[in-house]
């Protein structure tokens, strides 16, 4: 497979395989980096914690999707071949090896490192072998009165086959000796833990000894399993989960009704293909055999653990500990100053367009925009696109006072956004019930675009007219993780951009063909080939022996054709920098390729989300802010969009505020080189940089 240059096919040379990464190996390559925050010693003990619980929660979804496909794959066609031209089995192995290598090394800080470094500091779990009287007596008192009489053993004989189990549920394997009351004698029992059950238990302080004494669920259940089994002889307890295939399928082609077609798959997400096996590390070989087989996987499935196998559960406990010295400062967002000085925030806007860059300035402009125009009289309707925005959401709230109030309320949901399909379902019901529009966008394409439209009647010297008030952003309408994530949003009523945003609208709730827009690039119609434009652009001038410069800060880099525009303008002489947090297949520094191109990654205590793209254009300096990566999926499969920041002190904001302080980082920076490997960037000299830690300083007050 060769990739060819867009918009040039007669002219444009072909680039071999080699010259991209593999996407799977590049996702882990992300998570040993986060891997790496817990492994830092300068980071507080409890967040370094939180990191490794991360980690794994990235493995789990990776796991369920990635790993997932590449499985079916094997299965349809052993011979099909990756992105980046080997085959398909070979990619397998070669992430197998690294997935394991990076899950060993987990557990080893977590048994070496953290758990050793909590106790030093009070915080202890105790292991069984070392409970005293009085914490075995009520450990033993908890366990009869809070966890045997939700659990259901599972004895495994021919009227008992092996039970369908959840979808990284905790388990555990029992192996028995002797006869049941019914002179059953199978020798096998399985225990699923439910979900409601605390993962780790905290003792009080006079049997613990300390303010902060847990016990692991796991060493619950193996102390007390006999209780479970009267009469018979426990000769082993063994925790163990599996994790499934979470992708759901659904032709979009041939549903007639999207919504009850995806509530009708969202119980089979917790019963799909099993992709891995995690077992503990004592478990003996008969039993890991037995459960191998159970799942229909193979020795390279399977991961042995040395402590508990659902770590992510781990996650609380820096939030039930309370000890700030070993958690990150705590940080208020700030409020951006043009907010709140006009009576309304209508009238903040009027006065000009606002940005916002979150988590450092708070959410809550975008919360009040929605709740004033919910009860405001001269609000005739609100449209707004709907991703991810959590089960409490308080603007789904507001959406609905509206509807309530008699505005006219169009909400596009997407009813594909992967995990959140329930919650999504949930409010559209909900909306539907009060009489708002709820619309489905598209068939076969996902709308990701983060926007909200708030038309208003206003008057002045000429007469009454309707004025649009607008967000757009580059993540999505959830309160909790704009708290979490790196995002900008640009409140403005510029009609301009009103004009294109109310098009898009059409499109989404309509029929017809799409407009021209004036100032959005949109996928999947224009938003690929701008940016392919652009960056030629920079090519051109770069060849003519002018100034040229591309610095784009996203997610992801995987388009192939964009990739092949980056190496053709790094060929010209441009100088490009990519900040990608995530997943990067273009190989920098390559001599006579990518030898101008530079990669960076930022991992730190927020997650870097925002998407911003800038080009020099002749002394313009264009700036573009974006909810899509460089993604196959994003340009052609999903309703994009990016919006130009036309304000000339916000676009200098943006550059940065969203690329100048990243690019000087040399606390958090990663460095990626030709083979796909990343080096921590360090200071030779001079004082350390560190973006996120600037960034909280700085936008205090702007």
């Amino acid at each position: 497979m060769m990739h060819r240059l867009p918009g040039n096919p007669g002219g444009a040379k072909n680039f071999p395989n080699e010259y991209f990464l593999n996407r799977e190996l590049s996702i882990l390559a992300f998570d040993r980096r986060v891997l790496s925050q817990a492994m830092d010693k300068s980071s507080p003990l409890l967040e370094r914690m939180r990191f490794l619980c991360i980690v794994s929660s990235n493995l789990d979804e990776f796991f369920e999707v990635r790993v997932a496909g590449l499985k079916e794959q094997i299965r349809l066609n052993a011979l099909a071949t990756t992105a980046n031209g080997e085959t398909v089995k070979s990619a397998f192995e070669r992430i197998s090896a690294e997935a394991h290598a990076l899950v060993k090394e987990q557990y080893d800080l977590l048994n070496d490192e953290l758990l050793p470094g909590l106790a030093a500091e009070g915080i202890h779990f105790l292991r069984r072998a070392d409970w005293n009287d009085a914490q075995r007596a009520w450990i033993g008192d908890y366990f009869l009165r809070e966890v045997m009489p939700v659990l259901t053993p599972i004895g495994l004989d021919p009227s008992h086959p092996f039970p369908r189990l959840l979808n990284k549920s905790l388990n555990f394997a029992v192996e028995l000796e002797g006869k049941d009351a019914f002179g059953r004698s199978s020798g096998t029992a399985i225990i699923q833990a439910p979900r409601i059950l605390p993962r780790i238990i905290r003792l009080p302080k006079s049997v613990g000894g300390s303010d902060w004494s847990f016990v692991f669920f796991s060493s619950v259940l193996h102390a007390f399993v006999n209780e479970l089994f009267a009469g018979m002889h426990v000769l082993g307890c063994h925790q163990f989960r599996v994790t499934r295939n979470s992708d759901l399928f659904v032709d979009e082609e041939e549903v007639t009704n999207l919504r009850t077609k995806i509530q009708g798959e969202l119980p089979q997400r917790h019963f799909g293909d099993a992709v891995r096996l995690e077992i503990a590390d004592n478990c003996p070989d008969v039993m890991t055999r037995f459960l191998l087989a159970q799942f229909n996987l193979s020795e390279s499935d399977l991961y042995r653990v040395a402590g508990p196998v659902n770590l992510i559960r781990l996650m609380q406990l820096p939030d039930c500990v309370e000890r700030n010295d070993l958690k990150f400062a705590p940080f208020r967002p700030a409020m951006p100053k043009a907010i709140g000085q006009k009576r309304s925030i209508f009238g903040d806007i009027q006065a000009g367009d606002i940005l916002l860059h979150h988590p450092y300035q708070s959410f809550s402009p975008v919360i009040t925009l929605i709740d004033q125009a919910a009860d405001d009289p001269q609000v005739v309707a609100i449209k707004m696109t709907i991703y991810r925005t959590g089960t409490d959401s308080v603007l789904m709230q507001s959406l609905l006072r509206a509807a309530q109030n008699g505005k006219e309320i169009t909400v596009v949901v997407e009813l594909m956004a992967r995990f959140d399909e329930e919650a999504n379902i949930g409010w559209s019901t909900k909306l539907e019930e009060i009489g708002a529009h709820v619309v489905y966008g598209v068939v076969g394409y996902k709308t990701h675009a983060k926007m909200l439209m708030i038309v208003r009647r206003e008057e002045n010297k000429a007469g009454s007219f309707l004025r649009r008030y607008i967000h757009l952003g580059t993540g999505n309408y959830h309160p909790r993780t704009t708290r979490l994530y790196s995002d900008f949003g640009l409140l403005t009523c510029n009609a301009e951009i009103g004009a294109d945003v109310d098009e898009v609208f059409k499109q989404l709730t309509g029929l017809g063909r799409a407009q021209s827009l004036k100032h959005l690039w949109q996928a999947p119609f224009t938003l690929q080939s701008n940016i392919i434009a652009a960056i030629q652009k920079e090519a051109l001038a770069a060849r003519a022996g002018k100034r040229s410069r591309i610095v784009a800060k996203m997610n992801s880099l995987l388009e192939p054709g964009t990739i092949v525009a980056l190496y053709e303008a790094s060929r010209a002489g441009v100088k490009i920098d990519l900040i990608v947090r995530g997943v990067c297949t273009l190989r920098p520094g390559i001599k006579g390729l990518s030898e101008n191109i530079r990669v960076w990654s930022i991992v730190g205590r927020f997650l870097e989300h925002h998407r911003v793209f800038y080009f020099y254009a002749d002394g313009k300096k264009e700036v573009y802010l974006s909810s899509a990566d460089w993604m196959d999926r994003n340009f052609f499969r999903r309703i994009e969009l990016a919006f130009p920041v036309l304000d000339p002190k916000l676009k200098r904001r943006v550059i940065t505020e969203g690329l100048k302080i990243y690019l000087a980082d040399n606390a958090q920076s990663w460095e990626m080189d030709a083979d796909g490997r990343y080096h921590h960037r360090r200071r030779s000299r001079g004082k350390q940089r560190c973006a996120q830690n600037e960034l909280i300083e700085i936008l205090k007050s702007v």
